[in-house]
């Protein structure tokens, strides 16, 4: 009986260490970069004179670099967080360099001010004030080159992590703002209610409408010429309340989300043809003009 006991035990223990292993093995790490952030940014907070001259930055420069080390699978969106890092805590160090040279040139200019009181040596203490405030203005103009170049990155950034969603999501540009077009695939024949297939698309939809939230949307449905006019419009009108209401599920307000059943009268294709009918059979979401609206250029 003992042994029995014994043996279940070990044996226990033994399927305890293999999940232990295996939860271990597929803990999500720190994406590589995000300690050297780290490393950087701890340097700067303990910099004598650095360290409070620029509290807002530093602060940006915490929280993007806590983003940076949060636990996540490798790829681009964590280089991108690493990077943005890395460009937060640069930010904040070229703001506080340029307020300390600031705070030398006005202590510079009080030692000219108060040479100048002085009998014989006013002119030779307002020459050697005068040189180390162009010093510190050249200082200054460098400090000011960097905070530009890397807002500049960042901005560039910013744009190519737009153009890459807005690639994702099969979206094209139009003057209404971005239209993306759901196929009719995501239906049954006839069916208001979402296929299995719906899921992929309309969760990459809903991730791109929660990044960029104060986004507005417009949800069309629109169908081919069979069957009576009255019906088609129905139907597309429950297909769009259909998109509608699982972008809901996933997170996005509904006072951001309308809808609209344009039935069979905004045909893409000819109803002639069984090509054109299945083009005609569609959802399109109209997105308002993220790129315009929130300054990217």
């Amino acid at each position: 009986m003992n042994t029995h006991i014994t043996t279940l035990t070990r044996a226990t223990a033994l399927i305890t260490g293999i999940l232990l292993l295996s939860a271990c093995a597929s803990t999500p790490t720190s994406p590589e970069g995000a300690s050297d952030a780290r490393i950087r940014l701890t340097e700067l907070q303990s910099h004598p004179q650095l360290a409070t001259r620029a509290p807002v930055e530093m602060r940006e420069a915490e929280a993007a670099v806590r983003a940076a080390e949060a636990p996540r699978e490798e790829g681009r969106f964590a280089t991108h967080l690493v990077h943005l890092a890395d460009q937060k805590v640069e930010i904040a160090r070229a703001r506080a360099q340029r307020r300390l040279y600031e705070d030398q040139r006005q202590a510079l200019s009080e030692q000219s001010e108060q040479a100048r009181l002085d009998a014989r040596t006013a002119e030779v203490d307002r020459a050697r004030g005068d040189a180390q405030s162009a010093r510190a203005d050249a200082e200054s103009a460098r400090a000011d080159a960097a905070i530009a170049r890397d807002e500049m990155a960042t901005s560039r950034a910013e744009r190519f992590e737009l153009q890459r969603q807005i690639e994702e999501l099969n979206a094209r540009e139009t003057d209404r703002g971005l239209v993306v077009t759901l196929g009719d695939l995501l239906f049954a024949t006839g069916k208001s209610d979402l296929t299995g297939n719906a899921g992929a698309n309309l969760n990459k939809l809903a991730a791109f409408l929660d990044e960029y939230s104060d986004r507005t949307v417009l949800i069309e449905g629109h169908t081919d010429s069979i069957g009576s006019e009255q019906s088609n419009q129905l139907l597309s009108q429950r297909r769009a309340e259909s998109v509608k209401t699982y972008l809901v599920s996933r997170g996005i307000p509904a006072n951001r989300l309308s809808t609209s059943g344009l039935g069979q009268g905004s045909p893409v294709a000819s109803n002639e043809t069984a090509g054109g009918r299945q083009q005609n059979r569609r959802v399109e979401v109209i997105i308002s003009n993220v790129e315009r609206s929130s300054g990217i250029n």
